[in-house]
């Protein structure tokens, strides 16, 4: 019975790996549309959706140090995607929103991922696409939970 979890485990770091490889362009710091990275297109993404997003929920949203997150919206500034406001109800807080030259970049990503997302939709057969989503969000959740139990992240 040991023998089966080993390979069990195999198949599992497998699939892990392979999601790795297959989805690299979202986690890379190259470019990979309209000069922004794929977290930078994320962030102009969330600042887009709120209109104007304090960088505390920033920070929150993509769940990384307050550092990483200044790091991350620097580049984004100094393109002229995203300006900075300092808040008007608090002098420590900061909001960014988007400037004309961002909405228009956000606007050419988001076209070139629909085309993206859409060749993704379009290899999965009709009657399987609620399956395949929802086993996908379970396996993300899994990994999720295992992974704040993971010894080896300490």
């Amino acid at each position: 019975m040991k023998k089966h979890t080993g390979y069990i485990n195999r198949d599992v770091l497998s699939l892990v790996s392979e999601l790795c490889q297959v989805v690299r362009f979202c986690r890379q710091d190259a470019t990979f549309c309209e000069d922004v990275t794929f977290t930078q297109f994320l962030i102009l993404d969330e600042v887009a959706k709120k209109g104007e997003l304090k960088m505390l929920d920033l920070h929150q949203i993509l769940a990384v140090d307050k550092s990483t997150t200044t790091r991350l919206v620097n580049p984004l500034v100094r393109q002229g995607l995203i300006e900075r406001k300092m808040s008007d109800h608090d002098s420590r807080a900061v909001n960014l929103r988007l400037t004309q030259a961002g909405r228009k970049v956000h606007k050419k990503v988001w076209l070139c991922l629909e085309g993206f997302v859409g060749a993704i939709e379009g290899r999965i057969p009709e009657r399987k696409k609620k399956l395949v989503y929802d086993a996908v969000k379970l396996f993300i959740d899994a990994v999720k939970k295992a992974s704040s139990a993971c010894p080896c992240s300490e």
